[in-house]
């Protein structure tokens, strides 16, 4: 069996700090580090994994880029079987691996701009897992690193917090209950005064663009559809 350094195209700088993640990974206990990444990526959506979440929150084009993602692993004889969706990253990173380089560092470049924005997102949370982001965003090609968004992100506010996470709720299901014809003049006042809690905030991609070589932005954008 090859050694990892065998198969990653990994300057020994990069790959010590992929081997320090590893070892920071697997010192922890199991089940600790299994709840501590259910806490980063699924509570909230500002740390979501999943890409099109960055470029069309829950907007209907969200289905249709899914969709043509599809088609791409698909044309790449990639069959998923797992219950995630395509725009899942781990999955993309498996589709990127099956990849001819050249083309792998291009589908990097295509979602620079999220990378970035996760990765920024994680350091401010002192989180290990930044360290991939920025190997990730170094394989890209691109300019584009976490630190450049570092001030936008300083603003946001914790969508992941039991407030934020309750208003949320209460305006999926005050929402629910207005697209029933539900809605009364009191479910209405309670849907407003939620209207200024705490949300996800999510760095538009035009900020972070000018910062990329091959431009990142207009490939996501064909990627992802041609919508944001």
């Amino acid at each position: 069996m090859k050694d990892i350094s065998e198969m990653l195209f990994l300057s020994p700088a990069q790959m010590s700090r992929l081997y320090t993640f590893i070892e920071e990974l697997t010192e922890q206990d199991l089940l600790d580090a299994q709840s501590n990444y259910i806490e980063l990526f699924d509570r909230g959506r500002s740390l979501s994994l999943l890409l099109f979440e960055h470029v069309h929150g829950e907007s209907r084009d969200r289905g249709q880029a899914m969709i043509d993602l599809m088609e791409q692993y698909k044309t790449a004889g990639l069959q998923i079987e797992s219950i995630e969706l395509p725009d899942y990253l781990p999955v993309f990173l498996e589709y990127l691996a099956t990849l001819a380089r050249e083309e792998a560092v291009q589908g990097l470049a295509d979602i620079a701009p999220i990378l970035a924005l996760l990765g920024a997102r994680l350091e401010k949370r002192d989180s290990l897992y930044s360290s991939l982001f920025t190997l990730l965003l170094e394989l890209s090609g691109t300019q584009v690193r976490p630190e450049h968004l570092h001030d936008n992100v300083d603003k946001e506010q914790r969508d992941d917090t039991a407030e934020a996470l309750d208003a949320v709720w209460e305006e999926e299901q005050i929402k629910f209950l207005g697209e029933e014809g539900c809605a009364s003049a009191e479910q209405n006042m309670h849907q407003k005064s939620f209207a200024g809690s705490v949300q996800p905030q999510y760095v538009s991609l035009d900020s972070i663009a000018p910062l990329s070589d091959n431009s990142a932005k207009d490939s996501l954008t064909s990627m992802s559809g041609g919508q944001q």
